[in-house]
């Protein structure tokens, strides 16, 4: 797969997005590989935990902006197949944030079961400043981590936030230092991958499975608006100043 580095550790799947020149932003090749690599190892019964992290300096810098707008092969899966085979994971699924992360860089931490963030790092859901809505059942996942406020202001301000309070808002489980940081979730994938598979899906299963339903709704929610919302005034106008390298003006949006 040209956009992923996979490789393992034992019964632990490392997934390194591997678009480092693009800030590992999620293109349409990389959507279909990430969806056929969650589903090709939710079956495989050698792999115990998947780690994802991104090569380079940043996790991912969220959608490609550069592809929006632009004509595209038919996908293999497609935006839905891929957030439904991470929502539906049934083994242990661990983020390993390198660097910035923003949009699915940052939301992808809602669907993780534990999330490693390096102190370096910091995260962004810059949605409304895209004229768009949030996406990956943030929507739903960012009030269950974090409270209705703070997930409020994460997912409208389209700020950034540091490694040390997405830790403390509980949208992450441990800030590590930079160089720390792999090793550290490592060791938390090894301790799990020494267990039993079945032990490991049926405690996620009691975990997660009550929530199921509401995750992969929410998730078509927002996917339907931001289809509606793609190429309204204020969408057009973000992607305009994206590439003229400007502020966008939302005045009267």
């Amino acid at each position: 797969m040209d956009t992923l580095n996979t490789t393992t550790d034992g019964a632990v799947l490392i997934v390194e997005m591997n678009r480092p020149d693009a800030l590992n932003a999620l293109n349409a090749a990389m959507i279909d590989d990430l969806a056929e690599t969650f589903l090709e190892a939710a079956t495989d019964d050698a792999v115990k935990v998947l780690v994802l992290t991104g090569a380079g300096r940043a996790f991912s810098a969220g959608a490609d902006l550069a592809e929006m707008g632009t004509d595209l092969p038919e996908p293999r899966h497609g935006l839905q197949a891929m957030i439904d085979a991470i929502i539906c994971f049934p083994k242990p699924f661990i983020v390993a944030i390198n660097g910035v992360g923003a949009g699915y860089g940052a939301t992808v931490a809602g669907l993780a079961d534990l999330t490693f963030i390096a102190e370096g790092a910091r995260l962004r859901c810059p949605f409304s400043a895209l004229g768009l809505v949030p996406e990956l059942a943030s929507s739903h996942t960012f009030q269950r981590l974090m409270g209705r406020q703070r997930a409020t202001w994460f997912l409208m301000s389209s700020q950034w936030v540091g490694a040390a309070e997405c830790v403390e808002a509980g949208l992450a489980f441990k800030c590590c230092p930079d160089d720390e940081l792999m090793d550290t979730a490592m060791g938390h994938a090894r301790t799990l991958a020494a267990l039993p598979l079945s032990s490991l899906v049926a405690t996620k299963e009691l975990i997660v499975g009550p929530q199921l339903d509401q995750m992969l709704a929410a998730s078509r929610t927002e996917n339907a608006g931001l289809d509606r919302m793609f190429g309204s005034p204020a969408n057009r106008e973000a992607v305009s100043a994206f590439r003229e390298r400007r502020e966008p003006d939302f005045t009267g949006m």
